[in-house]
Order: structure tokens, then C-alpha cells, then sequence
């Protein structure tokens, strides 16, 4: 719509299925940039995390369900739908989406196979419809400015990257041992679930898809045979090891316990013997050596993209931060937070031609921003408008399919090796 020669951006309404941990954390950023957002619909199928959405919302009112059936039924209802439900559900829920016209913002992964995750690419492409994948990693500060030393074409032709990602210790026991993600069938592979942001980021940075690709991994730690002799099946029942343990379950009420606001509804006012009786009876209290996991707490990458640069990554449990380092004819960067708790990222350059080194300026969120991945919960959600508005930068697609089909890649490889 045009006034007197300016135009003006219509206002982008939003729909929300899937109210967790995820889908509160976009819309509460959305909430908050009420002259472009607007969130109309919320569906989750327990309705008091769609309600507690709901409540961010102060321009207008918010349709809450608590059945997905109705909410697809109902038609569309918003111009982007963002689905944030668990992993299981992503394909079923899409193409549902697709059908109805919505333009989609999916939480990775789109799928739990390959084969689901072209059906959906190639199902986009058919209605016209764009699917962009929550990967938050692209909007951060820091690798935009990666990004952007790439572009300008001053590290020459690039030839080689190395990537690496330390999930921490006690995130791996809280998600992928003991939590949503702990089995390969009922979620998608640990370098699906967890690293398909940087299998995502290879491919953008060497700005190509996979050629050749092998990998190995295993889950060699949280296993039954490295239980610490006469641990109990939960931590509640009185482990004797329970002082050395780190991963011991009674963390969730003391240093741990941020990690509550993701599994607990009530996580912010409940007290001890609340939290108590559900470590009791959750999988969270599990002996994070007697769970029922199977995922990998350890995989290596080594890749040929189809454009010649060769590109290895390691993910470790027994690490927390990410690091990166590319290689150019001309120069190359290094940079990451080699430790999650080390501090803000940082990145340096080095010119071969002369052998200087200089660090690369990039600014960080002011203090007091929504920073969530580094600032890349933020950043996604407010570059909406320029990925699915009128002249939006996505295609009709899967958007983010080259990093999928990196990460799959690796899993069958690693499965045959």
C-alpha cells in the first residue's frame, strides 16, 4: 500500500503451533515489535502453554486451541505460521500447513528422514509456499559477520573450513540423555537434533551442498556399564555417588535449575518438594547412566562439497561453545567462544600476503536484548518481514535443505561405518 508516494509495510500476523520452550521464545520477541508483528492464534495441546503465550499479546486477541485438528480446520488464519511442536510431529504438521497456503517458519529439523524432508521441498515448491528452518545461528551477530568477510571477497577463494561444537555436559544429559531427544526414533539423529545448525552453516559458508562425506560416532559415555557402582535407577533413591556426581538430578534444584523452564510448566514458582516429586517421577531424575538413549554423545564429520572446499566438524558432549576457522587463498578466519561461559564471541583475520593479523568488528546486542543464541532468537524473528513479506529473500522450498541433507549424510555414514 501506497500514501503520497511512501509506502508502507502491512502489518505481518503470526499463528503459533506448538507453545513450549521455543514457540514462547519467538513469540515473545514478535510480542514485543507490535508496529510489525502481530500474533493472532495460538494451538498447543496443553492449553495453559498456549494461554501463557497468548498473554505476551497486547495488539488484539489471540485465538487459543488445544487441538491441532481444530486449528487446521479453522483455515488459515495468520500469513506465517511458525511450528514449533516436537521433532516426531514437524512433517505431519508442515504439509498440513502447505495445504492450507501458510508460509512456514519450521523449528529444525523440517523432518526425521531425508526422504520427508525433499517431500516437503518439493511439496513448497508445488504451492508456492516458503519454509524457512529455525536456524537462529544465521541471525547472530557474530557469524553474520563471518558472512560478510566471505562476501567481500578478501580471504580469496576459499578452500578449506573446520567447524566444532561443544554441547555441554549437562546439556547432553538434560536433552539427549535423559530428555525429548535422547532416541533416534522418537526425535532424529544428535547431529540432526543438535548440529544441524552447523551442518547448516558449512553449507552457507562454502555457499554449496555436500559432494562426498564421511563420519564416524558413538555414544560411549552415558551407558549402563559406566554407572558408578550401586547407583540407583534415579537420582531421588539415594545414590551413593551422588556427591561426585555432576550430573546428579538434585543440580535441577540448585545451579541446574534454569533447565526446569524447558520440561516444568511451573518451573518459576515451584518450590523444592514440587521439583522433588517430579525428579521423582520424570524421566529428569533418571541415573543418566540407566536411561534409555541411544544417541551419539560424540561424531566427526569430513566432507567434499559439490564447489571443491573440503569441510570437517566435531561434536562433543565434553565441551560447551562453538568455534570455526576458514581458510582462503588470500586469508583466513578464526573466531568462536571456544567455551560457552568464556564470553561475547570473537573473530580475527589474517592477511597471507603480508602476515598481518587484525580482529574483526561486529556489533553485539546491547545489554539488556532478548540475546538468545547469541542473539539469533532475536535476530530471526526480526527478519520475518524480509524472508516471507511481498518481496521476501526465500523462494518457495525448504530453505535450508543443503544443511539437511549435510546432516543426514553424516548419520547414514556413520551408521555404516
Amino acid at each position: 500500500m501506497a500514501i503520497c508516494g511512501i509506502v508502507l509495510r502491512s502489518m505481518m500476523t503470526l499463528a503459533v503451533l506448538g507453545c513450549g520452550a521455543r514457540g514462547r521464545t519467538y513469540s515473545k520477541v514478535a510480542a514485543e515489535m507490535t508496529a510489525r508483528y502481530r500474533i493472532v492464534a495460538a494451538c498447543d495441546k496443553v492449553v495453559t502453554r498456549a494461554q501463557k503465550l497468548a498473554s505476551f499479546v497486547t495488539n488484539g486477541e489471540v485465538a487459543v486451541y488445544d487441538c491441532e485438528k481444530e486449528f487446521f480446520a479453522a483455515g488459515k488464519l495468520s500469513d506465517v505460521l511458525l511450528i514449533a511442536t516436537q521433532d516426531a510431529n514437524h512433517f505431519e504438521h508442515a504439509k498440513a500447513a502447505i495445504k492450507l497456503g501458510y508460509d512456514i517458519l519450521l523449528e529444525k529439523p523440517a523432518a526425521q528422514t531425508l526422504e520427508e524432508c525433499e517431500e516437503l521441498h518439493a511439496m513448497a515448491i508445488e504451492h508456492g509456499v516458503r519454509i524457512g528452518l529455525c536456524f537462529v545461528l544465521r541471525y547472530t551477530p557474530f557469524y553474520r559477520a563471518v558472512k560478510r568477510e566471505i562476501d567481500s571477497g578478501r580471504l580469496g577463494r576459499i578452500i578449506s573450513l573446520h567447524a566444532s561444537e561443544g554441547v555441554d555436559a549437562y546439556h547432553q544429559a538434560h536433552s539427549y540423555v535423559r530428555g525429548h531427544w535422547r532416541q533416534s526414533a522418537t526425535a532424529s539423529p544428535m547431529i540432526l537434533a543438535k548440529s544441524s545448525h552447523d551442518c547448516d552453516l558449512i553449507c552457507w559458508f562454502a555457499n554449496a551442498g555436500v559432494k562426498h562425506l564421511t563420519s564416524y560416532g558413538s555414544l560411549e559415555v552415558f551407558r549402563s556399564e559406566n554407572a558408578p557402582a550401586g547407583a540407583p535407577a534415579r537420582c531421588t533413591d539415594g545414590c551413593p555417588a551422588a556427591a561426585e556426581c555432576m550430573y546428579d538430578a538434585h543440580r535441577y534444584m540448585g545451579d541446574k535449575r534454569s533447565w526446569l523452564r524447558m520440561v516444568l510448566d511451573d518451573s518459576e514458582t515451584a518450590d523444592d518438594a514440587r521439583i522433588l516429586k517430579f525428579l521423582q517421577e520424570s524421566p529428569w531424575g533418571r541415573c543418566v547412566y540407566r536411561c534409555d538413549n541411544d544417541v551419539v554423545d560424540h561424531q566427526v564429520i569430513a566432507a567434499e562439497m559439490d564447489n571443491g572446499i573440503t569441510a570437517t566438524f566435531t561434536m562433543t558432549a565434553f565441551n560447551s561453545g562453538r568455534t570455526l576457522e576458514i581458510y582462503g587463498t588470500n586469508g583466513s578466519l578464526k573466531g568462536g567462544s571456544p567455551w560457552k561461559d568464556a564470553g561475547a564471541p570473537e573473530l580475527f583475520f589474517r592477511d597471507h600476503r603480508t602476515g598481518t593479523m587484525e580482529e574483526v568488528k561486529f556489533d553485539l546486542l546491547d545489554e539488556g536484548t532478548y540475546a538468545g543464541h547469541g542473539g539469533g532468537d532475536a535476530g530471526i524473528v526480526d527478519s520475518l518481514d524480509q524472508m516471507f513479506g511481498p518481496n521476501g529473500s526465500l523462494p518457495p522450498g525448504l530453505d535450508g535443505i543443503e544443511g539437511h541433507r549435510f546432516a543426514f549424510r553424516a548419520e547414514m555414514s556413520r551408521l555404516r561405518a
